[in-house]
């Protein structure tokens, strides 16, 4: 082998290596989402559609490390069936490789970019656009592209600087990816089929408010 195709598998070599890395901020901020043993919340829950006129609804939702998020309402509630993993459960349950895509302004705030791609064919998930604030090492928005269930962005805002979980979330998302009869949605919620029919795209964002935390970390 010349010297010439030595050196070239040396970098070839150095950067598959340097690819495999995760990227330090993003294991910071998971350090800090799997000291969340348990938490439950209340959520008030607005859906933003061009086609639905949904009332506001409320509901509950409780989580335990290393189970699915699970709502629970005396009412029909409209949810995507993924987009609302705040604690990144899903995120690192396979092996993945990330990419530091520097930094960008969001929301008049500096916030870092990533992209998380898996490596193997167990995940849904096909890419993950992350926002990071590194400062307090969680994350403001993301853009999650599945395999099954479409592409769902989120942004999400705190309270206080240390809150561990948002507050606020707008889940943005296809409301055909959701696959619930819209005649079954409940005799408070009014539809525009005409409207629904004529649109390419049908979009919704559904934007919840949440309250009363109660969250078990660990010491």
């Amino acid at each position: 082998m010349t010297k010439t195709l030595y050196l070239f598998a040396f970098l070839l070599f150095g950067l598959n290596c340097n690819a495999q890395e995760i990227d330090a901020d993003l294991l910071a901020i998971k350090a800090k989402m799997d000291a969340v043993n348990t938490f439950s919340a209340k959520l008030q829950l607005d859906l933003d559609a061009p086609f639905i006129n949904m009332p506001t609804k409320r509901a509950e939702m409780k989580y335990q490390r290393g189970k699915d998020l699970k709502f629970s309402s005396d009412d029909f509630v409209i949810l995507p069936k993924r987009g609302l993993d705040f604690t990144l459960s899903e995120l690192f349950e396979h092996p993945f490789i990330t990419v530091d895509r520097g930094m960008q302004t969001l929301d008049g705030n500096q916030v870092k970019v990533l992209n998380v791609i898996p490596t193997g064919d167990d995940s849904d998930m096909a890419l993950a656009t992350l926002f990071l604030d590194t400062e307090q090492q969680r994350i403001t928005a993301s853009e999650i592209t599945t395999k099954k269930n479409g592409t769902y962005k989120l942004k999400m805002q705190y309270d206080q600087a240390s809150t561990v979980l948002p507050n606020y979330v707008e889940v943005a998302f296809a409301i055909e990816k959701l696959k619930i009869p819209l005649n079954f949605m409940g005799s408070d919620t009014k539809i525009d089929r005409k409207t629904m029919r004529n649109m390419d795209t049908k979009t919704g964002v559904l934007k919840l408010k949440i309250s009363d935390y109660q969250i078990d970390l660990q010491p």
